[in-house]
């Protein structure tokens, strides 16, 4: 039977799925709360688009609202890099956990999230039981270790990508790549020119300051500290400078509440939407990651900043990356469009520096705020997780999306 798309995509993924009326199961794999939010996000599209489905794998709270079933609620134990060995056993505990899941029941699509060096495993067992792998998120290997691109051809069928360059890099290696937008704009307003930031009425003795040291437990503990020195140098050269610190949540706030405790400086927390948080403010102090993006959308310049391990950055991390930049703004731009210290490690002069030359020059910043907006502009012209749920729907039901010419 031939499907015609016509204009109605609900009605075509519908007809397809219909064709087929087994129960399909999609297992999930997300370590991390911005993975978890996304494939939350993919089974809400999917649901629109009346897919038959149960869902089971890793990933949290949110996760499990959306409907999955969690086999181990690997969000709270998300890692940093450096502190991955500290965690390898129970990352050998979950790939035994996903095998025993895959030779139980009868799979029909994996799902990995991000998080490429565990995912990784998880694709390859997937594909030991003969079940289809998408990658949503694909592995960074352009900026390092190119040479996997042999791993990943073995274990992905499918890779939805973030970033506009992405698709035609990896479709250039063997790879049957798409691009998709970028998850972390759909449950943003689309239209990002009402965030643009003329600084016609601003202070800059009073700039608003936002505080983001990211999600991740070992990011609080290396970062925050040090954003909170940056904050003290910065309120003595600013005297009416004003900070908020967001968190992703109250575990994470209390947090940074803890750790702040010591400090003299008056900081106020919340738990609302990143994108919110920077629209309301001038300016913002930032862990390196996706988080740079959805600031980026809000038009609010940054200084971006990141800590690693000094001798393993010196002795393996220096020679794997083959980027000039390494924050996700100053790729897309292809130069410095904002100030990066990644990592910084224990000077932060220099960042107390560029960011106080950026704050006492408005001029500047609201010349970095347009073409912020500008470069996030192509990452936000559709939902992800409608073109991820496309994806899975033709998987799924092992069709050819026709042409939408």
């Amino acid at each position: 039977m031939m499907h015609k798309k016509h204009g109605n995509t609900r009605l075509y993924y519908e007809s397809i799925i219909m064709e087929n009326k087994k129960t399909k199961r999609i297992f999930l794999s997300s370590l991390e709360h911005s993975a978890e939010m996304h494939c939350a996000n993919l089974i809400a599209a999917l649901k629109e688009k009346g897919a038959d489905a149960t869902y089971s794998g890793f990933g949290g709270q949110r996760l499990a609202e959306a409907g999955c079933e969690i086999l181990d609620d690997t969000v709270s134990r998300a890692a940093m890099t450096y502190n991955v060995l500290g965690q390898l056993g129970y990352y050998k505990k979950l790939i035994k956990q996903a095998n025993a899941f895959f030779e139980k029941n009868t799979v029909d699509l994996v799902i990995v999230c991000d998080s490429p060096a565990f995912n990784f495993h998880i694709a390859r067992a997937a594909k030991k039981h003969g079940v289809p792998v998408l990658f949503y998120v694909a592995p960074q290997l352009w900026a390092w270790a190119p040479w996997r691109i042999h791993k990943l051809r073995r274990c992905c069928d499918k890779l939805a990508c973030i970033l506009p360059f992405e698709a035609e890099w990896f479709g250039k290696r063997g790879i049957d790549a798409e691009f998709v937008s970028n998850p972390l704009f759909d449950e943003v307003e689309l239209d990002l020119t009402a965030n643009f930031k003329p600084y016609s009425d601003y202070a800059p003795k009073s700039p608003k300051i936002v505080l983001l040291p990211g999600s991740r437990d070992a990011e609080i503990e290396t970062l925050w500290p040090a954003m909170l020195e940056i904050a003290a140098a910065l309120k003595a050269k600013h005297s009416g400078a004003v900070f908020t610190a967001c968190a992703p949540d109250d575990e994470k706030k209390a947090m940074l509440e803890e750790v702040a405790n010591d400090s003299p400086l008056s900081i106020a927390y919340e738990t609302d939407k990143l994108i919110n948080v920077c629209r309301r403010s001038d300016y913002a102090i930032v862990a390196s990651g996706s988080a740079t993006l959805q600031v980026a959308a809000a038009g609010c310049p940054m200084t971006v900043m990141y800590q690693s391990n000094k001798w393993m950055w010196h002795l393996v991390g220096r020679w794997l990356v083959r980027l000039p930049h390494l924050s996700l703004v100053n790729i897309l731009s292809h130069n410095e469009l904002v100030p990066e210290f990644m990592p910084y490690f224990s000077s932060i002069q220099p960042i107390i520096q560029r960011t106080h030359g950026l704050l006492s020059t408005p001029s500047r910043m609201s010349q970095t705020s347009q073409a912020l907006l500008t470069l996030v502009e192509p990452l936000t012209e559709r939902r992800a997780s409608d073109a991820v749920a496309e994806i899975v729907c033709d998987m799924l039901c092992s069709k050819t999306r026709p042409s939408t010419a």
